[in-house]
């Protein structure tokens, strides 16, 4: 069963009339201690004495769940290669409910930004640093998403070279995001910390003042 074109495609103001009926769910909604070197994947010590144990199942899940907020608001970058590979739409069927709930609302996204920043990200009377850096990881990832978006809303290129550049730069995001939504929530509920290629440690930064 493949996800009808029309449902999950919308308008985007660099695409000329071929594209022009396609995409609501992947239209942008509106709206690194000091540095140690990347460190290997290490299992946390759980909050319970520290006996060598891994991350608890709760806050693995919690951190698993954490690495969607980037995906979702990052997904409407894989709008020309899902046209080009239309079996990509698969992957993302189990994801249509939250893709619809995230962009329901331009405020959505900057919500749960603030939810996870100050709930959970300076909460560490409640949250574990597991937890923390996890979440913080994956806000770091959705605030790079920005740079993407204004190459793409500054050129804005309707055919030509310049269109080729974008939707090149659009599928490599895309496939970044997803392949850390994949690495980062498997990594999670091994119980392991992902590290992410300069997205942890830029994580590493903001954890000293948490």
């Amino acid at each position: 069963m493949v996800i009808s074109s029309t449902l999950l495609f919308s308008p985007l103001p660099i695409l000329n009339t071929t594209f022009r009926n396609h995409l609501p769910l992947f239209s942008p909604p509106h709206c690194r201690g000091r540095g140690r070197g990347r460190r290997p994947l290490l299992l946390i010590r759980a909050k319970n004495g520290g006996r060598g144990e891994s991350a608890e199942p709760p806050d693995r899940l919690i951190s698993a769940a954490c690495y969607l907020y980037p995906f979702l608001d990052g997904v409407h970058f894989g709008r020309f290669l899902l046209l080009q590979f239309p079996p990509f739409q698969l992957f993302l069927l189990p994801f249509s409910p939250a893709i619809r709930l995230f962009r329901a609302s331009p405020l959505i996204p900057l919500l749960l930004f603030l939810t996870l920043y100050f709930a959970v990200v300076r909460n560490p009377s409640s949250f574990s640093r597991y937890v923390r850096f996890n979440t913080m990881q994956a806000i770091v990832l959705d605030v790079l998403l920005i740079f993407p978006d204004l190459i793409e809303h500054s050129f804005a290129p309707q055919d030509g070279i310049g269109l080729n550049i974008v939707m090149s730069i659009d599928s490599t995001v895309f496939l970044f995001l997803l392949i850390s939504l994949v690495y980062g929530s498997t990594t999670c509920l091994m119980g392991q910390v992902p590290r992410l290629p300069i997205v942890a440690e830029a994580a590493d930064r903001q954890m000293r003042y948490t």
